[in-house]
């Protein structure tokens, strides 16, 4: 179950990491409330899911599906180049993901 705490948290990261481009600064009011329950929304889940997995492997696994998702959501909604070295970079962030999963008790 704190597998899934946890990927649910990285999934709010990637949330809040897009909704600070729409908050322009924090100077829209809906798109700022919005992005900080789920900064906080994410921080939570992050804290229940480090209560049974090891620190390292928790902050890494949260870091890296922030990332992945956030780098996919800029090339889907904000057209952000999707070159060979980048989707490549991306991949191996996954497997580090998983070689995480895999080599982590819990």
């Amino acid at each position: 179950m704190s597998w899934l705490i946890l990927v649910l948290a990285g999934l709010f990261e990637i949330g809040w990491a897009i909704g600070l481009k729409y908050t322009d600064g924090f100077t829209r009011p809906w798109p700022t409330l919005a992005t900080v329950a789920a900064m906080a929304i994410s921080l939570v889940l992050l804290g229940i899911a480090m209560k049974t997995l090891p620190v390292g492997s928790a902050y890494a696994v949260w870091v890296g599906v922030g990332a992945v998702g956030t780098a996919i959501l800029g090339i889907v909604l904000l057209g952000e180049p999707a070159n060979a070295g980048r989707l490549f970079s991306l991949a191996l962030i996954v497997a580090g993901i998983v070689g995480l999963k895999l080599a982590t008790p819990g």
